[in-house]
């Protein structure tokens, strides 16, 4: 039996990535034979296409679809991430990587970084932190496999993520989603309706006449939020002050060597550039801060450091950090970038896609709509919001880079949610989760470490271990997990085995 209540029909404004993900992961509502689902885009306008290097929370969304992923690999030419290089970001010369998955193991409860940061105090050989993570050392190595299934081995710790088209993932989901029951429909938006009564959106009426009308609106119109800004006049939460960048050129280029599996990112005299290796080609781009940079200079550093030929002329996109006051208003729920945008750095744009598909289908409403629900999207789609931005702050802050832009973001204030962090890590190393946060303890460990910032002192619980024994164990996880590493197959090898793709036509650039 359906509920009266149940949405008769829910109506998707735009494709690209954000729409097609969303009606991928919607289509099962359509099993109940009572909810439709439609997707409304124009191909008159153009997507902006960001977002195409990932985070492993991607395999979640994929498992859900019922998707193979050898399949997506091919379809999407897509290639494995482990990590991100960030290459000059602490000071010239300087490299990091963020790698996906832990640190080590814990020991007698201990978390491992503690008893590596009392080593390294003590002027033992340690190495770096990077030679305690499977996933950092394969990336080094260039090498990858999927994790092991049996738990006891050091494979199993192996944490990963794709590098991928975002024109052709979006062109698959279309096609997922129109074979479980999803109408597309070609045209361009000329008019919101709205109920008189409450505001409530009523029906989109097309350029071509037809009125498309529904129950719930998803606005996946990109910057212009057509819907949730436009219409509801839903207010944007600008956070330029902290986060500056406002300016990006993309392009891709050809490849000239085998594809690293990881993302890089370049620091340079006004923001960063990114570099992303495809199957069929690099996706190159640069983001930096027009208060410092004119376009004509931030097209002349990118051309001239980008690995292969450009296959195409930059591309130019403007954007202002920030997001949605409110991501959910009336019965309209804004995903991806009519919610709110946060620059690329850190891989996170198709997450906070996914994420925002995720918590409505936990906080899926029926045609009551009731408050509670929409409040508590509202308050953890902000509270997410808020936590990555914090991170990507991190990186800016702390850096000895030097110059205009480098000394402006260095000693700029910063929100104070972010400033606690950095005080708790550098007085003795520790960090705390909180509440559903997408970065995890070895994420910020990662980037606190490789910006420089390094814990004045130690855990006092690692004290309660006998250090011969924790020297053992720590000489011990090191050697196992280089020799894991390099009995792995190459990237190259791993994708010419199981997925690799054939040669498409020439696609736009990339961001990650």
């Amino acid at each position: 039996m359906i509920s009266p209540h149940t949405l008769s029909h829910i109506v998707i404004a735009g494709g690209g990535t954000a729409g097609w993900m969303t009606a991928a992961a919607l289509s099962r509502l359509t099993r109940n034979g009572h909810t439709r689902i439609t997707l409304v885009e124009s191909e008159e306008i153009g997507t902006v296409g960001v977002g195409e290097a990932t985070i492993p929370p991607i395999n979640m969304f994929n498992r859900l679809l019922g998707i193979d992923e050898n399949e997506f690999i091919r379809e999407t030419q897509a290639t494995f991430k482990l990590g991100i290089e960030f290459q000059g970001w602490l000071e010239e010369g300087h490299a990091y990587i963020h790698p996906f998955g832990e640190y080590g193991l814990d020991i007698n409860a201990v978390k491992f970084y503690q008893f590596w940061l009392k080593l390294k105090a003590m002027g033992r050989d340690v190495g770096s932190l990077e030679e305690y993570c499977l996933s950092a050392v394969a990336a080094r190595h260039g090498r990858f496999a999927p994790p092991d299934p049996d738990p006891r081995t050091v494979q199993s710790a192996m944490a990963y993520a794709f590098h991928f088209d975002a024109g052709l993932y979006a062109a698959y989901l279309r096609r997922y989603s129109e074979a479980r029951g999803v109408r597309r429909i070609e045209g361009r938006i000329a008019e919101v309706l709205q109920r008189p009564e409450d505001g409530f959106v009523r029906a989109l009426k097309l350029a071509s006449g037809e009125i498309l009308e529904g129950d719930l609106f998803i606005d996946c119109t990109g910057f212009r939020a057509l819907l949730i800004g436009q219409t509801l006049g839903v207010g944007h939460e600008d956070w330029s002050h902290w986060l500056p960048v406002d300016r990006a050129l993309a392009v891709p280029s050809e490849n000239i060597r085998e594809p690293v599996p990881y993302t890089r990112s370049i620091a340079r005299p006004a923001g960063w550039q990114w570099r992303i290796p495809l199957q069929h080609r690099t996706g190159n781009g640069h983001v930096w801060c027009s208060a410092f940079m004119d376009e004509a200079e931030a097209e002349r550093i990118l051309m001239a450091n980008l690995e292969g030929p450009a296959l195409a002329s930059p591309r130019p996109l403007r954007f202002r950090t920030g997001r949605r006051t409110e991501a959910w208003s009336r019965n309209v729920v804004a995903i991806g970038l009519s919610g709110g945008f946060l620059e690329p750095l850190e891989s996170t744009s198709i997450h906070l896609i996914q994420a925002g598909i995720s918590k409505l289908l936990a906080l899926m409403p029926d045609k009551r709509f009731n408050a509670a629900e929409r409040s508590a999207y509202n308050r953890l789609t902000a509270m997410q919001f808020e936590q990555v931005r914090d991170f990507i702050i991190l990186h800016y802050k702390a850096t000895r880079r030097t110059g205009p832009f480098w000394d402006h973001v260095r000693t700029m204030d910063i929100p104070e949610t972010l400033r606690e962090r950095i005080d708790l890590f550098a007085s003795k190393g520790r960090i705390f989760r909180f509440e559903d946060e997408l970065f995890a303890e070895a994420n910020w460990l990662s980037v606190l470490m490789g910006q420089g910032i390094t814990p004045g002192g130690w855990d006092p619980v690692a004290d309660t271990v006998d250090l011969a024994a924790i020297e053992r164990q720590v000489a011990g996880i090191r050697r196992a997990i280089r020799e894991t590493a390099l009995r792995l197959p190459t990237h190259q090898q791993y994708i010419n085995r199981f997925c690799a793709a054939p040669r498409p036509a020439l696609q736009t650039g990339d961001a990650p």
